[in-house]
């Protein structure tokens, strides 16, 4: 895996978290305990924080980054994810928010400054604009994405079960690699 230093930041990784070897994780990242990173993944925190819940899965291809601060936006823009996410493959995060408990479905992309609220669906293929809100218990659909339906509590449910399903999955491949992270 290549963990990388960037300046005086070095990525922190909880416990039981796995990270593939063809991933890079960069700079000011810190991962939640029992979270994987697989193959392909970019996190790149090298001009603001990126911060990865427990539990989460980051999917095949995926690349997240920041917004630095500057003269258009004072502050920048970090990355954050909460507990239980599962992120799709082919997916971009930029200098968002997400809550605990949500879904983001393959390809799709989310940009600076907007806020996913716990416990919602983003279809795959979705564009989040800068700046939007996602309240919580709806799925999202489209570009850009556009509230469709409120979840179903079978649909509630799945969040917990699909974190569960990539945690045991990650504790395997942890145990074929020959380390217990």
């Amino acid at each position: 895996m290549a963990i990388r230093s960037y300046q005086q930041f070095t990525p922190l990784l909880g416990e039981r978290v796995f990270v593939d070897t063809s991933a890079v994780v960069l700079g000011d990242v810190e991962i939640g305990a029992d979270s994987s990173i697989w193959p392909l993944v970019v996190i790149r925190g090298d001009m603001h924080s990126i911060r990865i819940g427990e539990r989460t899965s980051i999917q095949d291809g995926s690349v997240l980054h920041i917004t630095h601060a500057g003269p258009f936006n004072p502050r920048g823009y970090p990355l954050n994810i909460g507990d239980d996410v599962t992120i799709g493959h082919n997916v971009t995060l930029h200098g968002c928010n997400i809550a605990n408990r949500v879904l983001i479905g393959m390809g799709s992309i989310i940009m600076d400054g907007a806020v996913i609220d716990e416990e919602v669906v983003l279809g795959a293929g979705s564009l989040v604009t800068p700046g939007s809100h996602l309240e919580s218990g709806y799925l999202y659909i489209g570009s850009p994405a556009k509230q469709a339906r409120e979840l179903s509590e079978k649909e509630r449910s799945y969040f917990r079960y699909s974190a569960d399903n990539y945690v045991r999955l990650k504790d395997q491949h942890l145990m074929e690699e020959g380390y217990a992270g």
